[in-house]
């Protein structure tokens, strides 16, 4: 039998599985509704894309009208069309696959969707690569604004790579904002090489405190939840393989902005949502803790505050004060628009957990 990963990975997605009806869990099919600005997007795509979908949530960020976004594993390409039609006609969405029986269909449907959304050409190019080696697929550094992923980081043996990757064709204040397979502990090394498991997404899924050290190490110092859900199992056969190992869906945003800071310090920064971001007309939420709603300041500590200022958010925002006089550590909890309840945003996750979880007895914390 083939050992490599991404053999099974192919053979599982191009000639196995025929549609999402064919999965054995939920684990690679995004659970809940998504918002409204995203639903409106998604019901333009070709039922021909939209059959063969195999993602784990909705990881379609706000604020992207004219950026250059590429889609990790892009399969058939119902993010990347979804996103074409958000970016406009000036913006470019560019699907990196490894599997041609997927990157057929997206390509035959590139002239159709393009014609529905009433641009002159498509916006939209797919190409056939490995998400370890972008080089490879023509992607050059610091070429992307925001680099999106549904449910394959998780299928890649080398999670390493695909974060170095995502921090070398990014420009500065990007993002890599994705949604995957995590895991509550380390699987036994027969469990993460089951082929099976590894292609319904649960083999190679992620122990987030792996993740977030490996983040960290890559350079994507401040790693902000956006949302999670569990993931339900009901075949008998893989909840014997798996035990009592529990998967969630996350989604999480990465943000290169070199010079952040490791913990939450406070520097007296104050930032005020202006709206205008689609989807957010009174609330903004950059995480699963930090709401932002028209018109409120909010303390926050200078790493939220760089997210704010140093990317494309920054038409939205404002923050008063420097980073000249520091007051020690910032106490990040939710702001006071997230405490009041969930508006225009995802229901928040009871811990805040843009960072890893604060030692026993201490308070909930970004970092």
């Amino acid at each position: 039998m083939n050992t490599d990963p991404r053999e099974w990975v192919s053979e599982y997605y191009g000639k196995l599985l025929a549609s999402t009806a064919d999965l054995k869990t939920n684990a690679c099919c995004a659970s809940g509704a998504p918002p409204a600005w995203i639903a409106g997007a998604l019901a333009e795509v070709h039922p021909d894309v939209s059959a063969r979908f195999y993602g784990c949530g909705f990881p379609i960020p706000q604020a992207v009208r004219g950026a250059t976004i590429l889609d990790l594993g892009c399969g058939t390409g119902r993010d990347v069309f979804a996103l074409a039609k958000l970016v406009g006609s000036t913006g470019t969405v560019i699907g990196v696959d490894m599997t041609d029986e997927q990157l057929q269909v997206a390509r035959a449907t590139e002239a159709w969707h393009a014609d529905r959304f009433g641009y002159g050409k498509p916006n939209t190019s797919f190409r056939h690569g490995y998400i370890e080696d972008l080089a490879s697929a023509g992607v050059d550094d610091a070429s992307v604004d925001i680099i999106v992923s549904n449910c394959v980081v998780n299928l890649s043996p080398r999670k390493d790579l695909v974060l170095a990757e995502a921090w070398r064709v990014l420009r500065e204040g990007g993002e890599l904002y994705f949604s995957d397979v995590f895991v509550d502990r380390r699987l036994p090394a027969d469990v993460a090489a089951d082929p099976i498991l590894y292609g319904e997404c649960l083999g190679g899924a992620m122990y987030e405190a792996d993740f977030l050290a490996l983040a960290r190490r890559t350079g994507f110092v401040d790693p902000r939840r956006i949302e999670s859900s569990p993931i339900a199992i009901h075949n008998g056969e893989i909840a014997g393989k798996v035990g009592a190992a529990r998967f969630s869906s996350v989604t999480y945003r990465l943000f290169k902005l070199p010079g952040l800071d490791a913990g939450c310090e406070d520097y007296g920064q104050v930032a005020t949502y202006r709206g205008g971001i689609p989807g957010a007309h009174s609330t903004y939420w950059l995480d699963d803790h930090h709401a932002f709603e028209v018109g409120r300041p909010e303390r926050v500590c200078a790493n939220t505050a760089a997210m704010l200022t140093s990317t494309r958010l920054a038409a939205h925002f404002s923050v008063a004060g420097d980073t000249a006089t520091h007051f020690g550590a910032f106490p990040c909890g939710p702001t006071l628009a997230a405490a009041a309840g969930r508006i225009d945003g995802p229901e928040p996750t009871a811990a805040a957990s843009c960072c890893a979880a604060p030692p026993q007895g201490a308070k909930s914390g970004c970092c």
